[in-house]
């Protein structure tokens, strides 16, 4: 597990997540550049282990940067997806060898996470793909607009010593419209549903976030465990795409942790600057996303302009 971030009784790894480009731009594939190598330390996997306190871990660089680490690889067979239409992706984890793994260590409740964003912030979204035969996964997805995507996987190979958190970009060709960073809010509203934000970040420090579930003005007392959790947060971070994924303190069925309508983790903010949190929780048989943007420290936040003919609004998913 990367130990970059300590929640509770959870620590959890680190990835990366989005740029803040503005203004209206052409996507047409991979672009040039290399991403600086992000070191981590030996841990448990997704989630942690049930020990631990809230105390900062020790510094280091978020964990996703890289498309290979440890010898294992993130290969995908595509690396380019029409936007608005659904499509089968498909990808392998190659190892040492070089050849796909086929064996993985479940991470709360899956062998492979995989998360994926647009590179402003928007299009959140949490998928478990299916393990095919010779270590290939698949998994149905929809770019909705154009744009360079970013994919994460959360995976323990078996053999490998810790988790880790590799990740790649994703193009879906045609008009860039960036969507503005959302303003910090402390209520985000889904469904009929109202998540309300209690605490923030704080550079090189671990801090308490509640999260409070609400709906028709009434609290929320029967949330349902949602890979082997009430909820599930991760943060992205606005300009270099770093990512924390944290677990609740506390977890159903150990004695102490009520479903709803608070849920509270404990995040270590890697540095100042302007983040999308994006809160998972499940009710009445529905997972649904609550979104937020939260600044830490008191760096000054790029404004991210809409292009001509931006008709996006910034919304909680």
């Amino acid at each position: 597990m990367n130990s970059a971030t300590k929640l509770g009784a959870y620590a959890v790894g680190l990835a990366v997540v989005f740029g803040g480009a503005a203004g209206i731009g052409k996507v047409v594939g991979p672009v040039g550049g290399t991403a600086e190598m992000a070191s981590h330390e030996t841990g448990e996997g997704h989630g942690g282990g049930h020990g631990g306190g809230h105390d900062g871990s020790a510094s280091h660089a978020p964990g996703g940067l890289q498309v290979s680490e440890d010898g294992y690889t993130l290969t995908p067979e595509r690396t380019t997806v029409a936007p608005g239409k659904k499509t089968d992706f498909r990808f392998t984890i190659n190892g040492p060898d070089g050849k796909p793994v086929t064996a993985f260590r479940p991470l709360h409740g899956k062998r492979l996470h995989l998360i994926l964003a647009r590179r402003d912030l928007s299009g959140f979204q949490h998928l478990h793909p299916t393990l095919l035969g010779g270590g290939v996964w698949t998994v149905p997805i929809t770019l909705a607009k154009p744009g360079v995507y970013r994919f994460f996987t959360d995976i323990q190979p078996d053999g490998a010593k810790r988790q880790l958190t590799l990740g790649t970009d994703v193009f879906a060709p045609g008009d860039l419209r960036p969507t503005p960073l959302p303003k910090p809010e402390q209520v985000a509203k889904v469904d009929g549903y109202e998540v309300t934000l209690a605490g923030g970040l704080t550079p090189g420090k671990s801090t308490e976030l509640t999260l409070t579930v609400s709906k028709d003005g009434k609290p929320i007392t029967d949330l349902q465990p949602y890979l082997e959790a009430y909820g599930h947060l991760v943060a992205l971070r606005q300009g270099d795409l770093a990512y924390l994924h944290v677990h609740p303190d506390g977890e159903p069925g150990d004695g102490k942790t009520k479903p709803g309508p608070g849920i509270t983790f404990f995040a270590e903010a890697p540095s100042s600057g302007a983040y999308r949190l994006y809160l998972d929780f499940k009710h009445d048989g529905k997972v649904r996303t609550a979104e937020f943007t939260v600044h830490a420290g008191n760096a000054r936040v790029p404004v991210q302009e809409p292009g001509p003919g931006h008709d996006d609004q910034p919304h909680a998913h």
